[in-house]
């Protein structure tokens, strides 16, 4: 069992302390005892403990900047939702394979911002300018938000406004079972919680720090349980030695565990694995050691978002990836919806 996220070092925007959630993280980590330090600006975060790069990287990830969010426009989220709503940036866990490896760049550290209101205001002003048509909101999109909320209660509070909207529904995805303290939200439908599932050697080689299948999936139960529609992303599918075993292995766990009421309202979700040139070099800097291939002469490439190209497997091993996995899926979950394979 993955222990809850317990920041090494905090930092706190003096701004912070302006709203009630600056106050009271501010009391919490410091009858935790944990050191805390002043700064102007999350980009003012400089000379981390560490001797060199490897070291400070770590310390980074295990760093939390109490901070407010400035810009309140939202980015979009497609495929996943209309807009993506930002509550925390950057994520503990290590997955060597992350896209946050290189928009996070050379601070990797988690920042929460604290101005939940005013994030919640500019949610509204979005879904008004949309009504009456249903707006959706993803909020992991920078972030595992559920890895830090246990500290926070910025999601919680998130998931209750959503249930008294109109208009609004929220979505986020988790690599982390510590949902307790989420199951009595008042979320009356409107948020779907998903989880974040992959073969047991693509947790076990390349998601550090995260939770494991077993418990991802006994979580999962309980917010089922809670009466949230759930959801799962399968992604990065990787080829592996037995990844069609092993996947297969993944879809007939889920099904014995989940009750059968969950299975009504069920979403999936498939990504193949992908990286950039930019992302190769990143990763093999921070996880030399690893064991994900990043062999572009093996790939397709692929124009991106941003003119920035992508590696990607083949189409045979695309059309194998899709006919594989979605014959699992019917199987296990006829009844499910299957919402996109990217």
């Amino acid at each position: 069992m993955v222990k809850p996220f317990v920041p090494q070092l905090v930092y706190i925007e003096p701004r912070a302390l302006e709203y009630p959630l600056g106050r009271q993280l501010k009391k919490k980590f410091t009858d935790m005892g944990i050191e805390i330090r002043e700064t102007t600006s999350h980009n003012q975060v400089r000379n981390l403990p560490g001797e060199n790069d490897f070291q400070r990287y770590r310390v980074a990830k295990s760093t939390l900047v109490v901070g407010i969010r400035k810009t309140l426009k939202f980015d979009t989220s497609k495929p996943s939702a209309e807009y993506a709503i930002p509550l925390v940036t950057g994520c503990m866990g290590h997955c060597h394979y992350c896209y946050l490896q290189t928009t996070m760049g050379s601070k990797p550290y988690i920042r929460t911002y604290v101005n939940i209101e005013e994030i919640l205001d500019a949610a509204e002003t979005y879904m008004q300018e949309r009504a009456p048509e249903t707006t959706r909101f993803e909020a992991s999109c920078t972030s595992d938000v559920v890895g830090v909320d246990h500290l926070t209660h910025s999601l919680k509070q998130t998931i209750e406004y959503f249930g008294k909207s109109e208009y609004g529904r929220l979505r986020f995805v988790t690599k982390f079972a510590h949902v307790d303290h989420l199951l009595d939200a008042q979320h009356r439908g409107r948020t779907r919680f998903r989880f974040s599932v992959n073969a047991d050697y693509v947790i076990k080689y390349m998601e550090p720090g995260t939770s494991p299948l077993t418990d991802r999936i006994e979580a999962a139960a309980k917010v089922a349980q809670a009466g949230y529609p759930l959801g799962f992303i399968v992604a990065p599918i990787y080829l592996h030695e037995g990844w069609r075993e092993g996947y297969r292995h993944m879809f007939e766990k889920l099904e014995a565990a989940l009750p059968e009421a969950a299975k009504k309202d069920l979403t999936f979700e498939f990504i193949q694995h992908r990286f950039t040139k930019p992302a190769k070099r990143v990763i093999q800097k921070n996880y030399p050691l690893t064991k994900l291939e990043l062999d572009e002469s093996r790939r397709k490439w692929k124009w991106g978002r941003y003119g920035i190209g992508k590696y990607v497997y083949t189409d045979e091993e695309q059309e194998e990836i899709q006919t594989e996995l979605k014959s699992y899926l019917e199987k296990h979950f006829p009844a499910a919806k299957l919402e996109y394979f990217t």
